[in-house]
């Protein structure tokens, strides 16, 4: 991973590690998640349901941050914040792109957005739990959006139990709503069918390429997941 840039970047609630092979697209992925956040708030202000709802909201023509998280929510049936990470971190990454870079990545608040022409290792990362940290993705086909939901370990709202739940798409939006989605119903005595409860959910939503779930000590697959490489604490 030679002849990459690679920074650290805070805006109000967003997070994030930006990755690209030019430093001007390290530049215009900080400005899209500035711009990209400001547009969302001025919307937030005139529909203050947008926020708050637990439900699905109809998707406006503009902005473009809006629309793409109410979309995102409808396919996954939750609340539009819940794409609010993946969406900004989407719409960074096109931004780096038009730039003309050959990689591009962002990281928000855990959730990756990623167009790259090399391969790209992410750490699956949930909290205290003993495998956090410990195994990663090798990411080789691009575009792809990697989001993890954790009922135990986040700061973000979950009605389920699981230690987390690993999304994969095209695009981060809907990995980040579908991950929420399946995370709301891992849960249950039985780690087995709590697993297969938030499987059975993430398959009926199209445009999820797979899973992984963590709950009570197991874990449970389906769908398309990228290499597992295990990740040395010097990595971290």
């Amino acid at each position: 991973m030679k002849n990459l840039f690679k920074q650290e970047f805070s805006y109000k609630d967003s997070n994030c590690t930006l990755i690209a092979d030019k430093k001007e697209g390290i530049e215009a992925a900080q400005e899209s998640i500035k711009r990209n956040r400001i547009q969302l708030e001025e919307y937030i202000v005139a529909h203050p349901k947008f926020e708050w709802t637990l439900k699905p909201f109809p998707a406006p023509e503009e902005p473009l941050v809006a629309k793409l998280m109410a979309e995102a929510s409808q396919k996954a049936n939750v609340g539009p914040m819940a794409a609010v990470a993946g969406v900004l971190a989407d719409l960074a990454v096109k931004d780096i792109v038009e730039f003309g870079c050959d990689v591009a990545v962002v990281e928000d608040g855990g959730e990756v957005s990623a167009v790259s022409n090399v391969p790209i290792d992410v750490a699956f990362a949930a909290g205290e739990e003993p495998l956090s940290r410990r195994f990663g993705f090798r990411l080789c086909e691009f575009p792809v959006g990697v989001a993890t939901s954790s009922g135990r370990f986040s700061h973000a709202l979950s009605f389920g139990d699981a230690e987390a739940a690993t999304v994969f798409c095209v695009d981060a939006g809907l990995a980040d709503a579908v991950a929420t989605a399946v995370g709301n119903v891992v849960k249950g005595d039985d780690p087995n069918a709590g697993i297969q409860c938030g499987i059975d959910l993430a398959k009926s939503i199209v445009g999820v390429e797979g899973v992984l779930i963590v709950y009570k000590g197991c874990v449970g697959t389906w769908g398309k997941i990228p290499q597992i490489i295990k990740i040395e604490p010097k990595e971290l």
